[in-house]
């Protein structure tokens, strides 16, 4: 079996060829390392069995025990096995029996950490490296678009807490860091209530520099790279002011994360509340949603379905993708270093549109064969007209992040991509998505 499983395990490799065994990194007096493989159980794994009979579950399960070795190596044992039965489209739900370990820290290491949004994209992942490493997380949600299934896998821990609230409403707890990141991130989320994406941005923001000013805990805010616009200046330094249209219809959010840097800097400097400022790029991995309209998992999804990909505009503008991985790292990096400055946390690695998609379409293509599975027909890709204040352009300069956090990506698009589309693949076989 050992000599099977030295064959099938899939290796990734960073920008520099070097095997990726571990994420994170002890610095600024923080250890933030985990095993990637820990990890990808959480993640690269079925919720559930598809199955009918009993003797059904015992074959599946196996043959889903040795499809998914290639990438978790083996770490299952934390897992649920809820069992869905199609004929009469029930689910028989189970708790974990044993939850995944977690470090034991000491007390005086030991960190209270308060996450909003929390069951979303990338806080689900922030949430799953906090807890590895043993801190207490108390996650607070309104899954307007997080899911409890993001998180499903630690409630009931000890160190976990997870609260259905949303940051509009003023929230008390004790802790000593927060990292805000509730908001709407995705156009068509944000655009569905404008009103309500402003007042979360502002709102939220205030009720949760209240709470750090109260606590004196530190606080990081997930801005991002909407503050820019559509630059007219590329790469985008954070020192640059932005080009935004204040009244179309991604004034909303760009002006919500405007607004809400402001409001933090404001209790900065009139309060003294300790605040960090990171500004994400485009940003993608295992849990996106995938019907959110982000680029790539509309190219994913569409991909693996054998439908024709549909690119928006003429597929020259430009965009840079960084994986979940790497974000985690810089967010956690920025939280215990003394950078209070904004930071840009993105890949440089710049793609046009176009090429993006036809990358998509190889690695779908490449996973498809390796697991014997034979399209149809090559999916096509398609353009369409150009939604209103698309940027043509965007780029991180990530000097500042390099030089203060010691922080720079390490997944390569291509590696990132390729866990993905296994992700998305695994949630398809399973009626999921």
């Amino acid at each position: 079996m050992a000599n099977i499983l030295s064959e099938r395990l899939i290796q990734t490799l960073d920008k520099n060829g070097q095997e990726i065994k571990s994420v994170g990194f002890q610095r600024f007096g923080f250890d933030s390392e985990v095993s990637i493989d820990v990890l990808r159980s959480l993640y690269l794994r079925s919720h559930y069995m598809v199955t009918a009979s009993e003797s059904q579950v015992q074959a599946l399960d196996a043959k889903e025990e040795e499809g998914h070795e290639s990438l978790t190596q083996g770490i299952n044992a934390y897992q649920s096995r809820s069992i869905f039965h199609p004929d009469t489209q029930s689910i028989s739900y189970t708790t974990l029996s044993r939850f995944p370990p977690v470090k034991l820290l000491p007390p005086s290491s030991r960190k209270r950490v308060l996450v909003t949004g929390g069951a979303g994209f990338v806080g689900s992942h922030l949430v799953d490296r906090l807890m590895i490493l043993g801190h207490e997380v108390t996650v607070l949600d309104n899954f307007f678009t997080g899911s409890k299934t993001t998180v499903s896998h630690w409630v009931g821990h000890p160190n976990f807490e997870l609260v259905r609230h949303d940051v509009v409403e003023p929230f008390m707890i004790e802790c000593d860091q927060i990292y805000h990141l509730a908001c709407p991130a995705s156009p068509p989320h944000y655009q569905f209530n404008a009103v309500k994406t402003i007042k979360t941005s502002f709102m939220g923001t205030l009720n949760m520099l209240g709470l750090a000013k109260r606590t004196k805990a530190r606080f990081l805010i997930s801005s991002t790279s909407e503050v820019y616009g559509d630059p007219e200046v590329h790469p985008q330094p954070e020192d640059y002011w932005g080009h935004v249209n204040p009244i179309g219809p991604r004034a909303c959010y760009d002006e919500g994360k405007r607004v809400a840097e402001t409001l933090t800097y404001g209790y900065h400097n009139q309060d003294g509340v300790d605040v960090r400022v990171a500004r994400i790029f485009n940003t993608y991995g295992p849990r996106m949603n995938p019907h959110d309209g982000r680029v790539v998992s509309n190219f994913i999804v569409q991909a693996l379905r054998g439908e024709d990909m549909t690119v928006y505009g003429d597929g020259t503008q430009t965009r840079s993708f960084q994986y979940i991985h790497d974000l985690i790292d810089g967010l956690i990096a920025l939280m215990n270093s003394d950078e209070s400055r904004p930071v840009n946390i993105g890949n440089g690695d710049e793609f046009t549109i176009g090429e993006f998609a036809e990358l998509v379409r190889e690695i779908v293509e490449k996973v498809q064969e390796e697991d014997g599975v034979k399209p149809e027909r090559r999916v096509q890709i398609v353009y369409k007209p150009i939604p209103t204040d698309d940027p043509q352009k965007r780029r991180p300069d990530t000097t500042r992040a390099k030089n203060s956090l010691g922080w720079q990506p390490r997944w390569t698009v291509r590696m990132g991509l390729e866990e993905m589309v296994r992700y998305y693949k695994a949630k398809m076989s399973e009626g999921s998505i």
